[in-house]
């Protein structure tokens, strides 16, 4: 498989979502092609599926309740752009190693404290990730399996549980990162060459095509 550096697996999945959230609504057609790239994507990356699939059902349960008041058919625009974005995005974070989300944040050009912060929020992911993984298995070991067990245990303590248990580790692991010399900047460098900027731009116009013919009249 080819290997793409994290900079560039970061930035090619960031002109599949903002290609996809400035389509023109109900364009379907142009829609349809993110949905085949954002597969694609996942397929690319070997993305663990019933991980994938899991994160995301979660997700668009909550965005389903943001978008269902809008109408069906706005909302089942919304709910599928919504659903390619998804796609892309957390095919990108489920496969990156672990702590390497600030190496692919440094190429980004985007002012440095946006990065930080996006950096605080990934490590914030990993931290939460990480505790539903320690809830799961504490059910499983508990007796509640399948489906239904995970989702009663999960209805009746994990929402008030997860958020104190994941706030407190993430306040430790932010100290942790000041005491080691963290400042807002990662001491490292990860230029894109010159190979990659020419696939990157190269992604970029395949993207405003594809956007851009949603305006058609």
């Amino acid at each position: 498989m080819l290997k793409l550096s994290l900079p560039l697996r970061l930035q090619l999945s960031l002109v599949i979502v903002v290609g996809a959230a400035l389509l023109k609504h109900h364009a379907w057609y142009e829609l349809s092609v993110y949905g085949a790239i954002a597969l694609f994507w996942a397929c690319f990356l070997h993305v663990p599926i019933r991980q994938l699939g899991g994160l995301i059902g979660t997700e668009l349960i909550f965005l389903s309740l943001l978008a269902l008041p809008l109408g069906w058919e706005r909302a089942s625009f919304l709910l599928v752009r919504s659903l390619v974005c998804l796609v892309t995005m957390n095919s990108f974070l489920l496969t990156l190693p672990p702590h390497s989300f600030g190496i692919a944040l440094k190429s980004l050009p985007v002012p440095a404290p946006l990065k930080e912060n996006l950096l605080l929020a990934g490590q914030y992911m990993e931290i939460l990730l990480s505790e539903v993984t320690r809830m799961r298995r504490s059910a499983q070991l508990r007796g509640l399996t399948g489906t239904t067990g995970w989702l009663r245990y999960a209805s009746a303590a994990m929402i008030g549980a997860l958020y104190l248990r994941s706030l407190d580790r993430a306040e430790r692991v932010y100290g942790a990162m000041v005491a080691r010399g963290y400042n807002g900047q990662l001491p490292i460098d990860s230029p894109l060459k010159p190979k990659e900027r020419f696939a990157l731009l190269l992604a970029w116009a395949i993207a405003g095509v594809v956007t851009l013919s949603s305006y058609k009249i």
